[in-house]
């Protein structure tokens, strides 16, 4: 089976180990956006999460700057900036802003979604009832406040006129996908925690995209947990701190990430294993030669994507940096068989 190039990125929402502070937290994620330049990965994006106290990712444009300042280039994002928490125009500026700092090195993913609880939206202070249903009109302001100077209105977000910063499309359900192909962007699917519809969303997006003066053809990034090892039995091993992560989530505890344990139905009922393994459901985990099976496979049943976009819950920060360098080299390996 041939597969074409895939491109190799990374997501990280910057989570807490247990026994770390939110500072260490935020200095580990500058050492993995470090480690991952040197690898030449194409992309780190920073997602937007509020009210979590497992995670440091509420301030993402912060964090944004904070990365790009210690990087030289590397693109680095957001994955995403929700924009139903936010005015267009003052991300507009903020994103703007980084660009006249750091040049083109700046992407702007956008999630249709608040990224919290509803009682935290609504302390956002954005109208929460209809955030979501604006998003489209809202993308569409974006790319007018990124447009040429001879466009703009009275209103302008200086210094971002003329920018081009280039805006994608993040989905975890069909909606999303419609948004992307309608306005031609690129389209990124969050497979790492919401895998159901991923193959009709994607579907959606490669039949009804048009061509734009952004993109020419279809661009598909999906994010995808990863944990990549010197062996399946490792690796395995490694991806107990990934279920304990999802069933946190989903019992509300957001609790810090935890070491990987032996037996995970000494601290979880099998119930709640199944339910989080339902979750990663699409996970890479293994050692190179299988996880480059899994891909193909993936390949096969979902069809030709463009990137993926690693997420790896992994409590050993070495293993961690570890698991990306093989996921790099069993990618370069693949587009080269």
């Amino acid at each position: 089976m041939l597969v074409s190039r895939i491109k190799y990125s990374a997501l990280n929402l910057i989570p807490i180990r247990e026994g770390q502070t939110d500072k260490e937290a935020i200095e580990q994620h500058i050492k993995l956006a470090q480690h991952l330049e040197t690898l030449n990965y194409e992309r780190l994006w920073i997602a937007e999460h509020h009210n979590a106290p497992n995670l440091v990712s509420s301030a993402t444009s912060i964090l944004i700057q904070h990365t790009l300042a210690h990087t030289n280039s590397m693109r680095i994002g957001s994955g995403g900036i929700m924009l139903p928490n936010h005015a267009p125009l003052i991300v507009a500026e903020q994103f703007g802003t980084l660009k006249k700092i750091y040049g083109d090195r700046i992407d702007l993913g956008l999630g249709r979604a608040p990224g919290t609880d509803m009682a935290t939206a609504s302390a956002l202070r954005r109208d929460q009832h209809d955030g979501v249903y604006r998003f489209p009109e809202e993308v569409q302001q974006l790319l007018h406040y990124f447009g040429p100077d001879s466009k703009q209105g009275y209103v302008k977000a200086i210094p971002a006129v003329g920018t081009n910063i280039p805006l994608y499309i993040l989905g975890s359900s069909t909606d999303s996908a419609h948004v992307a192909a309608r306005e031609g962007l690129p389209y990124v699917f969050a497979g790492h925690f919401a895998p159901d519809q991923m193959k009709e969303a994607l579907s959606i997006y490669r039949e009804l995209f048009e061509p734009s003066e952004y993109l020419d053809e279809p661009y598909i990034i999906v994010c995808l947990n990863t944990i990549v090892a010197d062996t399946n039995e490792i690796a395995q091993h490694l991806s107990t701190t990934q279920i304990q992560v999802f069933a946190s989530i989903m019992s509300g505890r957001m609790q810090k990430m935890q070491p990987p344990v032996d037996d995970l139905e000494q601290i979880l009922s099998p119930r709640v294993i199944r339910m989080a393994q339902q979750r990663v459901d699409q996970s890479l985990v293994g050692d190179k030669s299988t996880v480059k099976e899994k891909i193909k496979s993936f390949i096969q049943h979902y069809g030709e994507i463009d990137e993926i976009m690693a997420v790896s819950y992994i409590y050993d920060e070495a293993l961690q940096h570890q698991s990306y360098t093989k996921f790099k080299e069993l990618l370069e390996e693949l587009n080269q068989d």
